[in-house]
């Protein structure tokens, strides 16, 4: 999926709001924002101070990449397709695809920590 947006910015497509948003959300892990914002400027219509706004939010926030059903609830918002492959029930996930530094599974584990802690206890736990 990277490698099919990547080619598509090189080859000067629009990807689409999602799928800068992909590339950015991924993207920052890998390189830096100089390199990242160069890239998703050559989607046609995106200028410099647009791309340079959603590196700083991405990075600002904090945003771990998108789980693939996240991916393809956006591929449906837009024309673009982000995942080439969405029949494939292996495509499309970056987490199975790349290694991300530890830091992005630490925060994604912390997520779920604080997911289970807040539900109530079943019925079935109480005394």
């Amino acid at each position: 999926m990277m490698t099919h947006l990547l080619d598509a910015l090189e080859a000067g497509t629009d990807i689409g709001h999602y799928g800068r948003l992909v590339v950015a959300m991924v993207g920052h892990h890998f390189a830096d924002a100089d390199e990242l914002v160069t890239l998703l400027t050559r989607s046609p219509g995106f200028g410099r101070d647009e791309a340079e706004a959603l590196v700083a939010q991405v990075t600002t926030r904090k945003y771990n990449p998108p789980r693939r059903e996240r991916i393809l609830e956006w591929q449906s918002r837009q024309d673009f397709p982000i995942c080439p492959t969405p029949e494939d029930p292996r495509a499309c996930n970056v987490y199975r695809d790349l290694q991300f530094p530890d830091d992005v599974y630490e925060d994604i584990e912390d997520f779920y920590e604080e997911v289970a802690e807040a539900q109530p206890e079943s019925s079935a736990n109480r005394v």
